[in-house]
């Protein structure tokens, strides 16, 4: 089952006016209840600005999740005060209980929580959808984090479906050439990782370091503000990118003394500096990373 909404409707209200502000949220709606039907799903009910709707396979629900971010994200009518609308989608597979053309239980709660969970432009689903997910789908998640959702006293584990192109092509390993012409006009590149006076490669032989409060990760940093799973850094397509999991978000200050934030994103590192998790990195702490990119 999935839910979507609209986010910051009570804004969309605000600036445009109740009437303009109701043709713009049905329009959002009725492009997720298209998208619903026209990937074999069901919408349940239409509360305001959000629908509910179940699906037969966890494949329909991502087809139909992706068919309505792409809808809406192509609409350029679609726009408060030249920022886009945006909508968010979470998603779960469960049993519920149908009554009244109506679905209850445990896996509805957990459904609506993971889109809470989203930000804009997002699709959050579990792992119980995952599994359920053929190879080409399968190959476009990523999990960002473990967390306890609201009501529930286990953790779940967080994916984030890469719906765009571009994303999902970021994801998939980087593919060897077979020319070796085109080998020679890449420079090997290996990028070194200092944290608390250890020292760590990522380069071709080493191509992901996982980072986090949790013991499995190849560098392990213990924080409040650290997620269990907080950052990746891949050497993907010969570059080094920075892939945040986390809910605080990473920090990363570069030598010039160039910041940036990134939470459930991506950035790439350059030259060298200093990463810092949850918050901005002091130079000092021992809990800050730094790296160096070499070629």
């Amino acid at each position: 089952m999935l839910f979507a909404d609209v986010v910051g409707s009570t804004r969309i209200y605000e600036v445009m006016g109740d009437l303009l502000a109701r043709d713009m949220v049905l329009t959002c709606v009725e492009i997720m209840r298209s998208a619903t039907e026209q990937n074999h799903g069901t919408v349940i009910k239409t509360i305001g600005d959000e629908i509910m709707a179940t699906f037969p396979t966890a494949n329909d629900a991502l087809n139909a999740a992706s068919r309505m971010q792409h809808d809406i994200n192509s609409r350029s009518e679609l726009k408060v005060e030249g920022q886009a609308v945006a909508i968010r989608i979470g998603g779960h597979f469960g049993p519920v209980v149908l009554e009244n053309r109506d679905i209850f239980g445990a896996a509805v709660h957990t459904a609506n929580r993971m889109t809470s969970q989203a930000k804009a432009g997002q699709i959050m689903v579990t792992s119980a959808v995952v599994q359920r997910l053929a190879p080409e789908w399968r190959s476009a998640v990523r999990q960002i984090d473990v967390a306890t959702l609201k009501g529930k006293s286990n953790e779940d584990e967080l994916f984030e479906v890469l719906w765009q192109k571009e994303d999902a092509t970021s994801m998939l390993p980087a593919i060897a050439l077979g020319s070796g012409v085109a080998r020679e006009r890449q420079r090997p590149r290996r990028l070194r990782i200092r944290f608390q006076g250890r020292e760590v490669l990522v380069d071709d032989a080493n191509p992901t370091l996982a980072i986090g409060r949790a013991e499995e990760n190849d560098v392990v940093v213990k924080g409040n503000l650290i997620s269990r799973l907080h950052a990746r850094i891949e050497l993907n397509r010969n570059k080094f990118v920075l892939v945040d999991q986390s809910t605080n978000g990473t920090f990363v200050t570069t030598h010039e003394g160039e910041e940036s934030f990134v939470r459930r994103d991506t950035a790439q590192l350059k030259g060298e500096g200093l990463i810092g998790f949850g918050r901005a990195p002091e130079s000092g702490s021992s809990l800050i990373l730094r790296y160096i990119c070499e070629e």
